[in-house]
């Protein structure tokens, strides 16, 4: 099984709890999502660590601006998208 499955899974069902209106529940997991991909940004070069910081600072715009919509498709699709190209989940 591919390393990022799990992150790619989880960030599908946080993801679907923003999309329920369950915001509470998936800010708490989006926390716990966030540490194995900064684990391996941290160990990347510093191009990849500043698009990380670019994509991270746009999802917690939407998180401020209360935008759940907004950030289920960032986890969902940019954030995945980058992972995929990346790391080649």
């Amino acid at each position: 099984m591919n390393q990022l499955e799990p992150v790619f899974a989880r960030a599908r069902e946080i993801a679907d709890l923003f999309r329920l209106g369950r915001d509470v529940e998936a800010v708490g997991g989006m926390v716990e999502l966030f540490e194995p991909v900064q684990s391996l940004v941290d160990a990347a070069q510093v191009s990849l660590q500043q698009d990380w910081a670019q994509l991270l600072t746009l999802m917690l715009a939407c998180q401020e601006g209360q935008d759940w919509l907004g950030l289920a498709d960032y986890l969902e699709y940019e954030l995945l998208e980058w992972l995929l190209a990346e790391f080649g989940g």
